[in-house]
C-alpha cells in the first residue's frame, strides 16, 4: 500500500513539473489521472496527495485562485527542495515506467538489478520523515552473529548499487553507516529523536569517498593522476570525485580521504589511470597491484 502511493504522488509532481508555469486546472488533472490509473479522481483525494508531496518531498503544489489553477511553487527554495529528491523520484518513476511497459517493452529494455534494501528503504524513510528510533537487526558481511541495534536514522545514501543508512548508535555513541542488505529485520520504535542543526548528509561525506565516514582528526589531501588519453574523456564526463579538477596532459587533481574505498576504485582503472601524488597513496595502489598480479604468477 506505501509503495503504491508514494508511486502516487510521484506521478502527482511529474505531471506538474511538465505541466510548468501553466499548471493544470482540476478538470485537466483529473484526465490525466485517470488515463494513468483508470479510476475517477476526487477533489477530496487530489488535496490529500498534494498536502503529502509537501510532507514527503517539501514540494508545495500551489493554486492560482484568479485561474483555479495549480502548479509547482517555483520559489528558490521550492527548486533546492526538488533537485534534492529529484534522484529519488526518478529512480521510483522509472520503476514504475518499466512495470507498466513491461509487456509492451519486453526485450527493449535493460537494467541493472539494484535488490539491496528496497524492502526496508520505504519504512526507514517514514522514519526519518517522523525523526522515529529504529531497533535493528544487523550482521556484518565478516561476521557469523547478528546484532541488535538501536539507531537514529539521520539520512539514507545509495552507493555503487546499494542503500546504506547514515544513523547515530546509541551502542555505539556516535554515527555509523549500516548496509541494508545486511540489515535483517527493522522495528519503529515510540521513541523520537532531534536532527542535529545543520546536518546534510552530502556534506557529510563532501571529503570522504563512497560510505566511509571520515574519522576523528582524518583530513582530505591532494591526490594527482594522469590517466590514458580515453580514460580521462571518461573520467570528464563522470569524475571520480567532485572535487575532481582537469589539469594539462590527461592530469587531474582531486582533494580527498585516501580511503580503502577510494583506493578500491583507483585499483578498478587498472592500466588506464596512475597516482602519481601523494607519494604513499601511490605506493599503497602499487602494492596492491603487485598482490592482485601475485595471485596469477606461477
Amino acid at each position: 500500500m506505501v509503495p503504491e502511493l508514494v508511486e502516487k504522488y510521484i506521478f502527482l509532481v511529474q505531471t506538474f513539473v511538465e505541466a510548468g508555469e501553466t499548471g493544470l486546472s482540476l478538470p485537466e488533472l483529473r484526465r490525466k489521472w485517470e488515463n494513468r490509473y483508470g479510476v475517477p479522481y476526487a477533489r477530496r483525494s487530489f488535496l490529500y496527495h498534494r498536502a503529502a508531496v509537501e510532507e514527503v518531498f517539501g514540494i508545495v503544489i500551489t493554486c492560482d485562485r484568479s485561474t483555479n489553477r495549480y502548479r509547482i511553487d517555483q520559489s528558490e527554495s521550492a527548486v533546492d527542495k526538488r533537485e534534492a529528491v529529484e534522484y529519488l523520484i526518478n529512480t521510483f518513476t522509472v520503476n514504475s515506467l518499466l512495470t507498466l511497459g513491461k509487456e509492451r517493452l519486453s526485450g527493449r529494455v535493460s537494467v541493472e538489478d539494484v535488490p539491496s534494501g528496497q524492502k526496508f528503504l520505504i519504512p526507514v524513510m517514514q522514519a526519518m520523515l517522523d525523526n522515529a528510533v529504529l531497533r535493528i537487526l544487523y550482521k556484518k558481511y565478516q561476521s557469523t552473529e547478528t546484532d541488535r541495534r538501536t539507531i537514529r536514522p539521520y539520512a539514507v545514501k545509495e552507493f555503487e548499487k546499494r542503500w546504506y543508512i547514515v544513523a547515530f548508535s546509541e551502542e555505539a555513541g556516535e554515527l555509523r553507516t549500516y548496509a541494508m542488505d545486511r540489515i535483517q529485520s527493522v522495528e519503529r520504535t515510540e521513541t523520537t529523536f532531534t536532527l542535529p542543526r545543520g546536518f546534510n548528509v552530502d556534506g557529510l561525506f563532501q571529503a570522504s569517498y563512497g560510505i566511509y565516514l571520515p574519522e576523528e582528526g582524518q583530513k582530505p589531501v591532494l591526490v594527482k593522476i594522469r590517466a590514458t588519453e580515453r580514460e580521462a574523456a571518461y573520467l570528464r564526463d563522470l569524475p571520480l570525485h567532485p572535487s575532481q579538477t582537469p589539469l594539462p596532459g590527461n592530469e587531474f587533481v582531486l582533494r580527498v580521504i585516501p580511503n580503502p574505498g577510494f583506493v578500491m576504485e583507483l585499483l578498478r582503472h587498472g592500466n588506464r589511470l596512475e597516482v602519481l601524488e601523494p607519494e604513499c597513496l601511490r605506493k599503497t595502489v602499487q602494492e596492491e597491484l603487485k598482490k592482485a598480479l601475485d595471485i596469477y604468477e606461477p
